[in-house]
């Protein structure tokens, strides 16, 4: 089992989280996989040509058959704005108010997932005008204000002015910001900082794939030998101790258990100041 940390709505957050991107038919049997193992919380999102936020149901379903209640797992889904669909497979009415499409696609999340509510509802990118964005995050305040989302968050969002403003202008304040880690975007070190200062849980992915260089480092490779870890347990713990959740997308069931093997051990305070200056040089 993973351990948990609390976000600012108090809501109970995995410290690991499997996402199920780019799963497709095989979505139910690999997240049923991953919670056997021991996970706890899920990513999905209410975007057909990414994701089949169905199978995660299917999956969660099964467990609830096997003594999991639904109480015990951490639910994030996305509404995804329609720049981020397949035009062919759009849960909800394109000519619809933004407002409606909120509602719409969040319904249809309800029945894919078999659920009422979810821990965590994510917008899965930033609108443009901003003005169009602040819709959208009013409807999802709607949606947490009658109890159907316990938390809001927003995803790909690499601009922390656009962050700071969305935070000042929301009622509900955004308690998850998940981004892809990579060197592109500094590692957001400016928008984390900011973000941790708040209390807002930094997710993140696409954590090993866009970082082999830093897999392959001397740094990484001595600290597996010291701790006889793998490359990506070093990678995965070093976020944690940063405070920042992984999303875990492995389909192989002994990475799965080394991913939950993380937590056996600690890195130093020197270790992660090392990690932290390979970040700092690698994006610079």
């Amino acid at each position: 089992m993973t351990p948990y940390v609390m976000t600012s709505e108090n809501v109970r957050m995995p410290a690991l989280i499997y996402g199920t991107a780019w799963k497709e038919q095989r979505t139910a049997d690999l997240t049923e996989m991953a919670l056997r193992a021991g996970f706890r919380g899920i990513d999905t999102a209410c975007q057909p040509k990414h994701y089949n936020e169905a199978g995660v149901g299917e999956a969660i379903g099964r467990m609830r058959a096997q003594g999991v209640d639904r109480s015990e797992l951490f639910v994030q889904t996305k509404f995804t704005p329609l720049a981020g669909h397949d035009p062919a497979r759009v849960p909800y009415d394109p000519a619809a108010p933004i407002e409606e499409q909120v509602a719409q696609s969040f319904a249809v999340s309800q029945a894919n997932l078999g659920t009422p509510y979810v821990d965590s509802l994510v917008l899965h990118s930033p609108l443009h005008p901003y003005p169009m964005l602040l819709r959208a995050w009013r409807a999802m305040e709607k949606l947490y204000r009658a109890g159907v989302a316990r938390q809001l968050g927003i995803s790909n969002c690499y601009d922390p002015q656009l962050l700071i403003r969305l935070y000042a202008d929301a009622d509900v304040k955004p308690a998850v910001v998940q981004n892809r880690f990579y060197a592109q975007s500094g590692y957001d070190r400016e928008l984390r900082s900011w973000c941790r200062l708040r209390g807002i849980v930094y997710q993140s992915f696409w954590s090993l794939t866009a970082n082999p260089h830093l897999l392959e480092s001397r740094e990484f490779f001595a600290l597996t030998q010291k701790y006889d870890k793998t490359e990506a347990q070093i990678l995965y713990r070093f976020l944690n101790h940063c405070g920042i959740v992984p999303l875990i997308g492995s389909t192989s069931p002994e990475h799965l258990r080394e991913d939950l093997e993380i937590f056996d051990f600690e890195l130093s305070v020197g270790e992660v100041a090392v990690l932290e200056r390979l970040l700092e040089s690698e994006s610079a």
